[in-house]
């Protein structure tokens, strides 16, 4: 590091020399500290006075003492090499973060219209030194591993648990579909009323779901009736083998229903109940950190749209 004090080039080295010297008022000692010669030391000091006009030091039998320049002039090199040493410490905490593993969690795969790949193709154009690492999370983190910290952006279900503590955009609205067994007395049916499945007994995520589950289980289209619970579903598989074994039917987003109709099991759109919405979401405060922020712009340039959302939901309104 070069600076100017008017016109002189003083590199920082001259500067750590001259604070060493400074606070051991020893030559030999300041030499020592820094891994140098004492002449080499003291040949560099002579060098600054020069550049400065001034002498910094009092030399004499006594010792070496400060002279009223070199007071003057201490506290302001310590805080240049204060600030350098913290730029440096800023840099490599950013070529680190370059190099990064951003991991991405995710209970359900967000296939909708290609986005993963439209999203890790701009990640990877704006941070090619870092890596993307999927991590599949049961349902019963609500999160996505956002909670306990292992992931750092998740693809989740809104509504989230403990909502003050993330930001998300929506990434896509679906109408909320019931999956029932193909053997169900509404099966044949093009679209379902709520009010004619609501008695059913549903399939429900796990407690620890918290607000996803009772979402899931449309308790804002109950008016405080509590639902039958015919079982509890912690992933795809144990959905569609509840639904084949007729123990409940359960509430699916439009997108997911290819996931159960596998055989035995249908989906119809269901009237009365709003539309899911499927978000990226991170930790909030987090989008100051240089690769979660990247990849939620390459998630909002991959939608084509920055997303709006009411104030104190989305992103830009938080």
């Amino acid at each position: 590091m070069v600076m100017d004090l008017h016109g002189r080039d003083v590199h920082s080295r001259d500067l750590r020399y001259f604070v060493a010297v400074a606070q051991e008022l020893h030559f030999t000692r300041a030499a020592e500290r820094l891994f140098v010669s004492q002449p080499a030391l003291s040949k560099q000091i002579r060098t600054l006075e020069r550049q400065l006009g001034a002498e910094l030091f009092v030399r004499d039998h006594r010792g070496v003492r400060l002279t009223s320049v070199g007071a003057a002039l201490l506290p302001h090199a310590q805080q240049v090499l204060e600030g350098w040493q913290s730029a440096v410490g800023a840099v490599e905490r950013a070529k680190t973060e370059e190099r990064a593993t951003l991991t991405v969690g995710m209970s359900t795969r967000p296939a909708r219209g290609g986005l993963l790949p439209a999203v890790r193709s701009r990640f990877s154009e704006a941070r090619p030194a870092a890596t993307i690492r999927l991590r599949q999370v049961s349902w019963q983190d609500a999160s996505a591993g956002l909670a306990d910290g292992t992931a750092d952006v998740a693809f989740v279900w809104l509504p989230l648990p403990d909502l003050e503590r993330y930001a998300w955009v929506v990434v896509a609205e679906e109408p909320r579909h019931v999956a029932l067994p193909a053997t169900h007395r509404l099966a044949g049916l093009d679209e379902v009323d709520f009010a004619d499945i609501a008695d059913e007994p549903f399939l429900a995520l796990p407690g620890s779901a918290g607000a996803l589950r009772d979402y899931w289980l449309a308790l804002d289209a109950r008016e405080g009736t509590a639902p039958r619970i015919g079982a509890e579903i912690a992933s795809t598989d144990e959905t569609y083998e509840a639904l084949v074994d007729g123990r409940g039917v359960c509430l699916v987003a439009a997108g997911n229903a290819p996931l159960i109709t596998l055989g035995g099991v249908v989906t119809r759109p269901v009237r009365g109940i709003s539309p899911s919405r499927f978000a990226l979401a991170w930790r909030a405060g987090d989008d100051g950190r240089p690769l979660v922020s990247a990849y939620i712009k390459a998630c909002e340039e991959a939608l084509g749209r920055v997303q709006q959302e009411p104030a104190g939901v989305s992103r830009r309104n938080r």
